[in-house]
């Protein structure tokens, strides 16, 4: 059960994540955030990127093994990179309609399940 609850945990830390490195400048785009001064962007993107580390540190501390969790450090890593993979290629497609997924995307994300699997051979 600690395994789903670090998977769900680190799904919304990393749609909070992504949400803090992009939003800004999709509201850019859109004139709501043009004008305002790079201290209030990295502000608004810390903001955000505090509710990211409410789900992300309580993922790592379930799910770790030292902790009474089912994965190792490097398993947690590269559970986390993949979902972050996941979570960017929504959130970007939604948020940016012009971005495109290529077959060198596709090859990466191969890639990153390739590393799952070793990781937990």
């Amino acid at each position: 059960m600690n395994g789903l609850y670090t998977v769900a945990l680190l799904l919304a830390s990393n749609v909070f994540m992504t949400l803090a490195w992009y939003l800004h400048l999709r509201l850019s785009e859109s004139g709501v955030s043009s004008h305002w001064p790079l201290i209030a962007v990295i502000v608004f993107s810390w903001g955000i990127a505090f509710i990211e580390y409410c789900f992300m540190i309580p993922a790592n501390r379930i799910g770790f093994v030292g902790n009474g969790g089912p994965f190792t450090l490097m398993q947690l890593k590269v559970i986390q990179e993949v979902i972050s993979l996941l979570v960017f290629c929504i959130i970007a497609n939604m948020l940016f309609q012009g971005q495109q997924l290529h077959w060198n995307h596709v090859a990466a994300a191969v890639c990153l399940v390739l590393a799952v699997y070793f990781i937990f051979k």
